[in-house]
């Protein structure tokens, strides 16, 4: 269903430190929670009756008047950001990046404002580089801001620097400890393998939720982990929660499709499915809804889907959005593994996280090239991060390599850890070992 969301892990107790949260032995991280993430509403949410439409039509009102205040400009470009993520639309970016642009051509010496911005630009265009550029610009003016570090926390996950990301959220914590900084303490013990102080971490950014949108966002996250670690009915609880704090939010509607598709509820799953992709057709969300027709043999209803991501990766990336990784995740499992190892490649030419390094392993398996797959396999693996996927391209790439005992082992653990970890490769995972199995 999906490689990973950002959830956290670390290595040590957690203590509470004069005001603040001490990670011993490091500090912690997020994403979806990442600075990419999308919200819960669909594209609709820049219509003129929504609050931030709203409030971006007051602020282009004001700049009409005032042309020359880079604090408006500024405030523009962040609404315009805000818009796009959370309508989808990624044809507001270039709108905002012009806004930010504009902020720091009147006043660029000492601009914080503009400047994490465009790193928080960046990350929503996957150009984590860029993104921590001007994290460190801001940086400089100003050490005691807790966004700027978000934005240098989440850069430096998706590039892979995962201690220095720790650092940047232990220092996010010791500044404002609160949701966001709970919730990337919560990714970075998730993918170091701490599940239970992961949750842990989301049910403290939940007690500090005042909001119907930050208790559905920390519900769905605990619903993600839940249901990452196999424990469907505890997905499904955290799902209705969350709907019941926000009935609009697309994420909850998607977990929700998700559990009633792996427990055979198919037209519930369908009926979801259809409302969150037409809300909001994120490509992660189109693939999933595509992969799940295909399992269940309405393969001409998948291929619609299929179409439909192809026309939304075209749409992002012509709004300068990078994501390589993701069609690369698709075109392995969909039969090009050329394409596929081109993408894959590419993306690790930009950032060496473990989510890339599996992307990379695994298009280089559909290759046959197992020898180098496996060093990527074993380096996706090497933050001790629970993850089924990872632990299933693992034991496939082992088994292509003739080393059977290893592959039962990967194999066996990725369905330990999470049953349903894909529509589509979950069943192949269950084939793959039986044959192993007998075998011998």
């Amino acid at each position: 269903m999906s490689t990973g969301g950002w959830r956290a892990a670390v290595l040590g107790a957690v203590v509470v430190v004069g005001a603040g949260l001490l990670l011993v032995g490091g500090a912690v991280l997020l994403p979806g929670r990442d600075g990419t993430a999308t919200s819960s509403h669909g594209r609709d949410a820049a219509t003129s009756g929504d609050p931030m439409a709203v409030g971006v039509a007051r602020t282009q009102a004001r700049l009409r008047q005032e042309p020359g205040n880079w604090d408006l400009w500024s405030a523009l470009g962040s609404g315009y950001l805000q818009v796009g993520r959370v309508s989808a639309d990624p044809t507001y970016y270039p709108k905002a990046e012009a806004a930010f642009a504009r902020s720091l051509a009147l006043h660029g010496n000492d601009n914080v404002a503009a400047m994490v911005g465009m790193g928080q630009l960046a990350a929503a265009r996957h150009e984590f580089g860029t993104a921590l550029h001007w994290a460190r610009q801001a940086q400089a003016i100003d050490d005691y801001n807790s966004v700027v570090y978000g934005v240098i926390a989440d850069a430096l996950t998706q590039l892979g620097d995962y201690a220095g990301a720790r650092a940047a959220v232990q220092r996010i914590l010791d500044l404002k400890p609160g949701v966001s900084a709970f919730t990337r303490a919560s990714y970075d013990l998730e993918i170091r393998g701490a599940v239970g102080p992961a949750r842990d971490m989301l049910d403290r950014a939940l007690s500090d939720s005042l909001g119907p949108a930050d208790i559905a966002f920390c519900r769905y996250y605990l619903g993600e982990l839940a249901f990452n670690s196999g424990n469907v009915p505890a997905a499904a609880t955290q799902f209705a929660l969350g709907l019941q704090a926000d009935p609009t939010s697309t994420q909850l509607l998607a977990g929700r499709a998700k559990v009633e598709a792996v427990r055979g509820q198919q037209a519930a799953a369908i009926a979801d499915y259809t409302t969150v992709t037409s809300r909001v057709p994120l490509p992660q969300y189109v693939l999933e809804f595509g992969d799940y027709l295909s399992t269940i043999g309405r393969h001409a209803e998948a291929i619609q889907q299929y179409a439909v991501l192809d026309t939304e990766q075209k749409l992002f990336a012509a709004n300068g959005v990078l994501d390589d990784l993701l069609s690369a995740e698709f075109d392995a499992d969909h039969a090009s593994p050329g394409p596929a190892l081109s993408h894959a490649q590419t993306e690790w030419r930009r950032r060496h996280s473990v989510l890339v390094a599996d992307a990379l392993g695994w298009a280089l398996h559909v290759n046959g090239r197992n020898v180098e797959a496996l060093q990527y396999a074993q380096t996706a693996n090497r933050l001790g991060w629970q993850n089924a996927t990872f632990f299933y391209h693992r034991g496939m790439i082992e088994s292509s390599l003739g080393q059977r005992a290893a592959a039962r082992a990967d194999l066996s653990e990725a369905l330990r850890i999470n049953p349903n970890f894909s529509f589509v490769q979950a069943p192949i995972a269950r084939r793959a070992l039986a044959e192993l199995a007998g075998a011998g």
